[in-house]
Order: structure tokens, then sequence, then C-alpha cells
């Protein structure tokens, strides 16, 4: 295998809209690792999509690097160079009664290690040398749940909407923080909508396939620093007010 060969992590990978992104990254012709919880559910997917994988418990922040660790070097054993393209679409829904006055602290703890602290763990670990070669995509699943303005964005979902509203944040920090795309480092937020996956639910309007087709955008658009736009919250393709 070549350096020149792009590849990409995919976490939340082996079901819904991470399945759908790696599933689209690799037909794209992009090597793919996914990253799933359960390990039975993460291979069959990988053996479905063709791709390798890893299973491990995202909150678990020291296995988690672990893991990271164990791939990046795997695939530089292969030949592969820096990370091309990191997605993080795994994430978990709090109770539906889960409002800030009636949460406990299992609950607040749980939503938040997966949806946010795992966040970082990953860009942490892996972005530092994506954006010191300059280039680079990481595209993190947020939610329009997690936005401070907008109809529906408050209300019910306490651990939810705020590690959601930690994404955006994280996300909006960092791309200042690299240049908001003028070094060749791009990272957004998207919001995927309300689709039918395990945790949208059966009766939900969009595909997981729909869902996933702005991350697939973003990981493999032109991206000209002097008319286009990253470090934003993006809903098909089109930005959303924070």
């Amino acid at each position: 295998m070549s350096s020149d060969k792009k590849w990409a992590i995919v976490t939340g990978g082996s079901r819904g809209l991470g399945f759908e992104t790696a599933k689209g990254l690799i037909a794209a012709g992009i090597s793919v690792y996914i990253i799933g919880q359960d390990q039975q559910r993460a291979q069959q997917s990988a053996a479905t999509l063709g791709c390798e994988y890893r299973a491990v418990d995202v909150a678990d922040s020291k296995k988690f690097r672990e893991v990271l660790t164990e791939i990046t070097e795997e695939a530089s054993a292969k030949g592969f160079g820096v990370l091309d393209i990191l997605v993080l679409s795994h994430g978990v829904m709090s109770e539906k009664m889960s409002k800030t006055l009636r949460t406990n602290d299992e609950e607040w703890r749980r939503t938040l290690s997966i949806n946010l602290d795992s966040v970082f763990v990953a860009v942490n670990q892996l972005a530092p040398a994506m954006a010191e070669a300059r280039a680079g995509r990481v595209i993190i699943y947020s939610a329009c749940l997690g936005r401070m303005s907008g109809p529906g964005t408050h209300g019910g979902l306490a651990p939810y909407r705020i590690s959601k509203a930690g994404v955006n944040a994280f996300v909006k920090n960092l791309s200042h923080e690299t240049g908001l795309g003028t070094r060749g480092f791009l990272v957004d937020a998207i919001c995927p909508g309300h689709c039918r996956t395990d945790m949208g639910g059966a009766d939900a309007p969009r595909s997981a396939q729909e869902g996933a087709e702005t991350a697939l955008w973003l990981a493999t658009r032109d991206f000209n620093p002097a008319t286009d736009k990253t470090g934003l919250l993006w809903e098909d393709r089109q930005v959303v007010d924070w």
C-alpha cells in the first residue's frame, strides 16, 4: 500500500450513520477502519464493508487511546501516511425524562463521556499529526438539538443537548486554533437530522444514508480557503447557525 492512498477512521462505524459513512468512503476509494463498541457487530459490519475494524468502549479513555494508537501503527506498517479523515459518528441518547433537575450523576456522566469526552480523546490523539501535516479532515456528528438558537433547541434531554452543545463549541474553538482551513486542516460538525437508526427509531423521516451524505461531502469536497468555509455546523450541505 502507498501513502498516496487516503485512509480514514470512522467511530460508530458498525451501524447506522457510521456504517453508511464508512460505506460511502470505501465507495470513494478510501481505506477505512471502523470502530464499534460490540466486538461481534463490529466484526460483522467490517466483513460486510470489506474494511478493518476494532472494538472498544469509547467511554474508556485509556483503552480508546490505546486502540487509536494501535490502528495508526498498523496503518503505518501497511504504508499509509498520516490519517486523512476522522469521522466521529458514535453517540448515545440520554433518557427522555433526563431534565437538568431530574437526571442523576450516572446518566449525566454516561452521556457526556460518550458524546463529548471521547470526541476530545480522539481528536487530541489523532489530529495533532494531521494539523502538523497541514492536511486532514475531522467531521463530528453533532445535532441541531445542541444549538443555542432556533426552534426546539432547549428543554428536556438535558445531558444529550448539553453534550452536543459542547461538541459544537469544541468544533468552533478547534477550527479557530487551527487557522479556519488556511493551513489545510479542516474540522466541521454536522446535524444529520432525525434518521432511521437504532437511536432515531424505525419511524424517523430520513434514512441513515441521507443523514450521512453531508459527512461524506465534507470528507471528500474540494476546499479553497479563499472561498470555502470550515469550522461550522452543517445540515444538508448548508451552514446552520450555532
